[in-house]
């Protein structure tokens, strides 16, 4: 299902400790296994524990800097609801390889035009578990991956909790990734 690729860090590297949300430095020289790029983020294991690893390291593993893709623009040139899902869909929890839209974590989006022509977008998502400090994290991928598309001069990501999420909103695409069908 996935590769995993030994490095060594070239540099120091910012990261984000799995599942507690706290960032922490990787030393340079520190050895990481990367178990998934998805995204444009990275998980490592390192040290005896998860790390996510921002697009903007990237160099550091010794990857590319990936430049960010917003999409294609709807009418008039503007964000619409089809480009909002497709954002979203880049957006991974890093310990699992389906996006969050997929793996049933989105409830609900809408776009709201602004008297200037730009648009506001509001996504109310949840987390796989009420404890997962990597929510502000995802939340927040998805909230700049939302930013980047045309016309959004706004976006709001909320995590809610109710309804509590299970494993049957997972699509059936998202099942297929997971081998649970």
């Amino acid at each position: 299902m996935h590769s995993v690729t030994t490095v060594a860090l070239s540099r120091d590297c910012n990261a984000v400790q799995i599942p507690a949300g706290n960032t922490v430095v990787l030393p340079a020289g520190t050895e990481v296994d990367i178990t998934q790029t998805l995204g444009g983020s990275y998980t490592v294991h390192a040290m005896g524990g998860l790390f996510r690893v921002n697009s903007a390291d990237a160099d550091a593993l010794g990857l590319k800097v990936e430049a960010p893709v917003a999409g294609t623009a709807g009418q008039g040139g503007l964000a619409d609801e089809p480009m909002v899902w497709e954002a979203l869909k880049t957006c991974y929890d890093p310990e699992i390889p389906v996006n969050i839209v997929d793996l049933g974590l989105v409830y609900d989006m809408g776009i709201v035009d602004l008297p200037n022509g730009a648009k506001k977008v509001f996504v109310k998502m949840t987390l796989t578990a009420p404890g997962c400090g990597m929510g502000a994290t995802i939340a927040g991928d998805a909230q700049q991956k939302i930013l980047m598309l045309p016309g959004v001069e706004d976006a709001s990501v909320e995590i809610v909790w109710d309804p509590p999420w299970h494993q049957s909103m997972i699509t059936p695409g998202g099942r297929r990734t997971l081998g649970i069908e």
